[in-house]
């Protein structure tokens, strides 16, 4: 039996990639990442080298360069077709090509070509992008940086080929990673978290505004690097205007100074202590076979088919009495609990949770278009607004299509996204949410899903916030193109960014932005003033993100209006994309080394460099692609049913509250609260009935024995304690 060694991939072919050296700095909420993959050809022919590898699906790549002994080589920007023709001929001719093109179909999936390195050369390639960090429920900020790309699920019939990922385990993955970064912030950093193990976080001032994290020794490349970053104060307001560059022509984007500004609404505690009683909420859940595996390393028994289980169950007895309901889940087929939603109640929520208690993960690939279709296609229920809750844990070829849908549809729904584990496609979970008005949360690592679902539930019943509007107080002879998107959804505390190019004279002044809306039927406003001084430091990242910003929705426009007319908005974005130096999914990066006039002699060898991830061979893949009744079958053994864990006590407790929020007493409540029948019914005043005591007890029980797990039963505790109001409850506590 031969050792598996050096530079190979899973056909033991050689690769030439050795390294990956990755650098963080993050301001305040934008980080720069800044990428060096060192490549070496130990074979003795000439070879091309594909990498295909996934990055955040809002990033702006900005820079992309190759070293070849001591020439740099910088690439540039140009239409994808001629960029691929100019590889194309220099490789035909002899001379060494990089090219880096972002895929059309999922903007957070690139490919990287390494074409005519030579027998034992080396080459370095520098890649670089910039990206906002998303705001977490609990206010961290989050920073990924994608190691695994799980096979894509490409739907039968769509067009174009599917991305080739060459995926091994990554005990085989033949190349190192090394990582580091540079935190700074206005407020002091209270800490930061990650899925993989870091050193202790270095601060390198005293009053903590700027720190150093690193990865710790002995990291496995077989993970994303997930970092979520707390500052103090979180929810400032701020703005940041950014001098244009100086090569640029005033009038355009690049030559024109641009400002960032994030908010942070805040409601009044008057209405946040409320929650709504109406709303159709659906959920939409994933059931390819892949949800079958564990949910983390330390507890292998919960699946995340599991966990779904759980979290449904809380959802359900979370939501209002009066509001409207139904469950789809999806593989290469879909299914509904019930052909339309139907009115919450006590009947309609048990029929659910016995069909939630079959669920598996047996229903083959990740057609989630399908699904979608059918959701839009019901009649809206009058007076009760759509709540779409999107479990996924993976990602689809066909993402922009998909995120059209969404906006398309989103005038009569919000849409809440959850990615689940490693691999979950950033593109699809961010983009779902913000087309959708909704708000995206990663389940990751040893994260539990059911306090980050119960938050967004928050969100989907907090007070509807309509008539959004921005208006902006400029000195004058000073006005502004606003490059972002309209916001058509605030949430408390939950950060709005807005991107805009600054024209005319009176600088440096003062301005102000102004965020208008209507809050349960009243008017409110958000209101930040800014200095229109340019900050010092910032280089062009401010303008890359506004760039980033505008060509994503003009893409968004082109996809929508393809097939009717083009209205030339593809050669705004090629234009745009070439002008600012940011990538697009019409154009890539080209950079050609005709230095030093030799000439690479012989044909290239193609080699593709793995992904580290789980592998599955391609007859395994068209196996569950094409056969969802063959799903139990991964990898390379038969999956078994996982013996079932005792309950978690407190789902044992929450599966007993019924859909008006009271318990009844009996013995399945004793056995829930560590006590016998006898002791629970002898404890009860002779003037409460059985299920207000019931309630009272379960309530005590929670605050008792779970208020870790609060966020998980906040919400079923409120409706309880409206129930036990309703029956006069409070009054009967007192002569308790």
């Amino acid at each position: 039996m031969m050792n598996c060694c050096g530079l190979i991939t899973v056909q033991k072919e050689p690769v030439p990639l050795q390294s990956i050296e990755v650098e963080l700095e993050v301001k305040d909420h934008v980080a720069t990442v800044v990428s060096t993959l060192k490549y070496q050809n130990k074979e003795d022919k000439p070879v091309e080298a594909v990498f295909v590898f996934p990055l955040p699906g809002d990033a702006a790549v900005c820079h992309f360069s190759a070293v070849i002994g001591q020439k740099e080589i910088v690439a540039e920007v140009k239409e994808k077709q001629e960029a691929r023709e100019e590889y194309d001929d220099s490789l035909s001719s002899g001379q060494q090509a990089f090219l880096l093109e972002e895929s059309e179909q999922s903007p957070d999936i690139f490919s990287m070509k390494v074409g005519g390195l030579a027998p034992g050369e080396s080459a370095s390639i520098r890649l670089e992008y910039v990206t906002e960090l998303a705001v977490q429920a609990d206010d961290g900020l989050r920073f990924c940086l994608p190691a695994v790309l799980n096979p894509r699920y490409q739907p039968q019939g769509s067009e174009g080929a599917s991305v080739q990922v060459f995926s091994v385990p990554a005990s085989l993955v033949p190349y190192t990673l090394c990582f580091c970064g540079r935190l700074f912030s206005p407020r002091p950093i209270c800490k930061v978290e990650s899925s993989c193990s870091l050193e202790p976080l270095q601060y390198l001032n005293t009053d903590q505004t700027q720190a150093t994290v690193k990865l710790a020794a002995g990291h496995k490349f077989d993970r994303d690097v997930e970092l979520v970053i707390y500052y103090k104060d979180a929810h400032q307001p701020t703005a940041v205007v950014e001098a244009g560059q100086t090569s640029a022509e005033t009038g355009t984007l690049m030559g024109d100074p641009v400002v960032m500004v994030s908010l942070y609404p805040e409601f009044p505690q008057s209405v946040m202590s409320s929650v709504a009683s109406c709303g159709e909420f659906v959920f939409l859940m994933d059931r390819s076979g892949s949800m079958g595996s564990s949910m983390n390393s330390k507890e292998r028994h919960q699946t995340c088919i599991m966990s779904d289980r759980d979290t449904l169950l809380l959802l359900l007895k979370s939501l209002p009495m009066g509001c409207y309901f139904n469950i789809y889940s999806f593989g290469y087929n879909y299914e509904h609990i019930f052909p339309q939603s139907v009115e919450y109640n006590q009947k309609t929520m048990e029929e659910a949770l016995k069909k939630v208690e079959e669920m598996e993960a047996n229903l083959g690939g990740t057609e989630i278009l399908k699904p979608l279709k059918h959701i839009y296609s019901q009649r809206c229920i009058p007076n009760q607004p759509q709540q779409l809750f999107v479990f996924i844990d993976g990602g689809v070829v066909n993402t922009k299509k998909v995120l059209c849908l969404v906006k398309k549809n989103s005038s009569c729904h919000s849409c809440f996204s959850f990615g689940i584990g490693e691999g979950a496609s950033s593109a699809l979970i961010n983009g779902l949410a913000k087309e959708g008005g909704g708000h995206a949360q990663f389940i990751t690592g040893t994260d539990r899903m059911q306090p980050k679902v119960i938050q967004s539930l928050r969100f989907a019943l907090q007070p509807a916030v309509e008539d959004i509007s921005v208006t902006w107080g400029l000195p004058k002879g000073v006005s502004v193109t606003v490059l972002s998107p309209p916001i058509t959804s605030i949430f408390q505390g939950q950060r709005s960014l807005i991107y805009g190019q600054l024209t005319g004279q009176g600088r440096p002044q003062r301005g102000s932005v102004t965020v208008k809306y209507s809050l349960a039927g009243r008017p409110s406003q958000n209101q930040l003033h800014f200095s229109l001084k340019p900050a010092e430091d910032t280089g062009l990242t401010v303008h890359r993100l506004a760039a980033r910003t505008l060509i994503r929705s003009l893409e968004m426009e082109d996809r929508e209006l393809r097939g009717r007319q083009d209205g030339g908005i593809k050669e705004k974005v090629m234009q745009l994309s070439v002008q600012s130096g940011v990538s697009s999914c019409f154009t890539a990066f080209i950079a050609v080394n005709k230095a030093d006039g030799k000439v690479i002699q012989g044909p290239l060898v193609r080699r593709n460099v793995p992904t580290a991830g789980e592998y599955l061979s391609q007859n395994k893949l068209k196996q569950i692609f094409c056969h969802p009744s063959s799903l139990d079958v991964i990898g390379c053994k038969e999956a078994t049913a996982p013996k079932q864990p005792p309950r978690d006590p407190l789902l044992q407790l929450v599966s007993l509250q019924k859909a008006s929020g009271c318990w009844i007493l009996d013995p399945d409540l004793a056995a829930a609260l560590g006590k016998t029948s006898e002791e629970v019914e002898k404890s009860k005043p002779a003037m409460v009935t059985s299920e207000v005591w019931a309630t009272i007890l379960a309530l005590i029980w929670l605050h008792g024995f779970k208020m870790d797990a609060k966020e998980e039963w906040e919400l079923l505790a409120m409706k309880a304690a409206s129930w036990l109001r309703a029956q006069n409850g409070r009054n009967l506590i007192h002569k308790c």
